[in-house]
């Protein structure tokens, strides 16, 4: 498997031949060629004769530990000084960059990947994912630095330091307990009954941490694959058929509900009273809802920081159309961005949105941070719970009902994606085409998307429409024309 270079990254699988695999001359290599472009950005501390802080985390993948030994390794011989977090979650490493005055983080994860894969994901100063710009001067600096035999690394001298610090998982659930919209009083007073699954991960620790934190009674909290130790117990991708477990876990404990993550815990889905899926899609239209009901009360609150946002959302052009629904039903603005976490949080910071994220359960609330974090949406998910007194099967009817269907078709190297979608376009010329992100093709109350992926060698064929049947034709409709078009 080829390692995979996008803006969520480089990813691969952990061993192999160096370029072709994760290994670590490629760790050593990227993590160097990060430390420069950090420096470059930083002239003043670097002329100033100070060093570079970068924060690192990594989640409970078993190859987490090798990996993380050869990040600090490589920071600590450029000269750089690292503050570890240990097994920490993507969005608590996010926080940590900012509180930390740091200048850049690295999260070692290969988020919903399967077992046998990590990898690099890297953070500006400002704790968000850098851009395609500076992605592609890494990729640049690694190839001058795996050619260049005179490229200086520090003398004993000149080193950086090391620290490890797990206790700034406390400071993201604190700064979440304070937000406006978490009400903790509301919610100890319903005390719930929550089933966790967290596939092994470090989510497995920091969401009974929050729980807790949020009033419930540790009895009350019924854990699932909650030992940290990398091996999944299902499939990590938080998707309805890789949730059996949970879903009966939840019916035979007679729980309110069940929490669903990741292995680095940015993404996020729900299991109703009954045992059936929220939906992951409908994590964040429910959130946003939530968001936009109290909009006023949240701006008053936020004080002078609450001028810099208005009522509008962002979801990713493969995100439900609910969440366009939602805001308009709350005179809000809505708009879809490319896949991708610094694409929805570019146009976010655009429009100045309230709420936004993606619809593979990904909550990002800028009153906080601009970072897709599953720990904010339990908190303010459980809020909206406790506040309106309902079942979470409640909340569900009480949103617009779209049925989505998600397929995919593995690519040959190689493969002319461009052929295709010139091919595409004129096959359905009287829909409504947006082409800013692979090929989607809009009709009046139906979609369907190709595009390739950002993390595996796939394309991705997304359709939503008001019934399940409907989704699932539009996805096989233009599965064969691709098909035909690839014999």
């Amino acid at each position: 498997m080829s390692i995979i270079k996008s803006i969520s990254g480089f990813r691969g699988t952990i061993g192999g031949a160096s370029g072709e695999n994760l290994t670590p001359l490629d760790i050593l290599n990227f993590t160097t060629a990060y430390a420069s472009l950090i420096k470059e950005k930083n002239p003043e501390i670097i002329n100033s004769k100070q060093k570079i802080k970068i924060i690192i985390g990594r989640d409970g993948r078993v190859s987490g530990e090798m990996l993380k030994d050869l990040v600090v390794g490589a920071l600590v011989s450029v000269g750089v000084n690292v503050v570890d977090l240990g097994m920490a979650t993507t969005p608590t490493v996010e926080i940590a960059v900012t509180h930390e005055k740091a200048q850049g983080g690295i999260i070692i994860t290969a988020s919903h990947n399967p077992a046998g894969w990590n990898a690099l994901k890297f953070l500006n100063g400002d704790g968000e994912f850098l851009s395609a710009a500076d992605g592609k001067k890494i990729l640049e600096y690694a190839d001058q630095i795996k050619d260049d035999k005179n490229f200086q690394y520090s003398p004993e001298s000149e080193l950086g330091f090391y620290a490890f610090n797990p206790l700034l998982e406390y400071t993201h659930r604190q700064l979440i307990i304070n937000l406006p919209l978490v009400d903790i009083k509301l919610i100890k007073d319903r005390n719930f009954k929550i089933v966790v699954d967290g596939i092994n991960s470090i989510g497995g620790a920091v969401i009974p941490n929050l729980l807790e934190s949020l009033g419930l009674n540790k009895e009350n909290i019924i854990l699932l694959n909650c030992e940290p130790n990398g091996i999944f117990a299902h499939k990590p991708e938080p998707l309805d058929e890789n949730l059996s477990a949970i879903k009966e876990l939840v019916i035979k404990e007679k729980a309110d509900l069940g929490i669903v993550v990741d292995p680095d815990v940015d993404r996020l889905a729900f299991i109703d009273e009954n045992g059936k899926m929220f939906g992951e899609e409908y994590t964040l239209v429910a959130i946003s809802d939530y968001v936009l009901k109290n909009y006023d009360a949240l701006i008053s609150k936020l004080g002078e920081s609450g001028k810099k946002y208005e009522k509008a959302t962002v979801s990713n052009l493969s995100s439900s159309r609910a969440l366009k629904d939602i805001s308009e039903k709350y005179n809000g603005t809505y708009e879809a961005s490319a896949v991708g976490e610094v694409n929805v949080v570019d146009l976010m910071k655009k429009n100045k949105a309230i709420i936004g994220g993606e619809g593979n359960g990904g909550v990002i609330f800028p009153p906080l941070h601009y970072g897709r974090d599953a720990l904010v949406g339990v908190a303010l998910f459980l809020s909206v719970l406790a506040k309106d007194r309902k079942k979470v099967s409640e909340l569900r009817a009480e949103f617009p009902n779209y049925f989505m269907v998600k397929d995919r078709l593995e690519l040959e190297p190689g493969f002319d994606f461009s052929s295709l979608v010139k091919k595409i376009k004129e096959d359905y010329k009287e829909a409504e085409i947006n082409d800013i992100d692979g090929l989607k093709i809009d009709w009046a109350d139906s979609w369907v998307q190709l595009r390739t992926s950002n993390t595996e060698p796939i394309m991705r064929i997304y359709s939503e429409a008001p019934s399940l049947e409907e989704a699932k034709q539009k996805v096989s409709e233009i599965k064969d024309k691709i098909l035909a078009y690839i014999k």
